[in-house]
């Protein structure tokens, strides 16, 4: 068993409160002490109540899911004996309604950029191994969206998860 800790900070200061024009700014603070801004998206809740530099739930939640296949499609190259010498993803969520009407996650677009230093795979291998990453059970249990692939070496290729 692992447990993760993360301290939310919200504070009201002298702002009114009861007519729901409160700011949502806040911050998120980690064990390793690292703290983040974050806010209500502004997609939610409308400037100014809102701030759009901060990091809001819903980029936090595409970025774990980036994160998460990012650390593990590092760890297959490795075990494929490829040396990755830098890796991107510009990873986009669409949140919209779900098929039960519920505003939802929907989908997750990863669009990973990989560099490798000389040993390249083919487009099959580097599917391949992009598919084995989405399928590790750590990563696919703890969300129901959809999950698009973009893989862009050597030419683009679309793998739905």
């Amino acid at each position: 068993m692992s447990e993760y800790l993360a301290t939310i900070k919200w504070r009201r200061d002298d702002q009114p409160f009861t007519d729901h024009r409160y700011s949502r700014g806040h911050f998120w603070e980690f064990d390793g002490g690292i703290t983040v801004p974050a806010s209500a998206s502004p997609h939610v809740v409308p400037l100014p109540m809102s701030i759009e530099s901060n990091v809001d739930p819903e980029e936090a939640f595409v970025a774990a899911i980036s994160n998460c296949h990012m650390l593990f499609f590092l760890s297959m190259a490795v075990k494929n004996a490829y040396v990755i010498d830098s890796y991107t993803d510009k990873a986009i969520g669409t949140m919209e309604k779900d098929a039960n009407g519920k505003m939802s996650m929907t989908k997750v677009v990863l669009h990973p950029e990989v560099v490798f230093q000389s040993k390249q795979p083919s487009l099959v291998e580097l599917e391949g191994m992009h598919y084995l990453v989405a399928k590790w059970p750590v990563q696919s249990y703890w969300w129901e969206s959809t999950l698009l692939i973009l893989a862009l070496y050597p030419e683009k290729s679309f793998m739905t998860l």
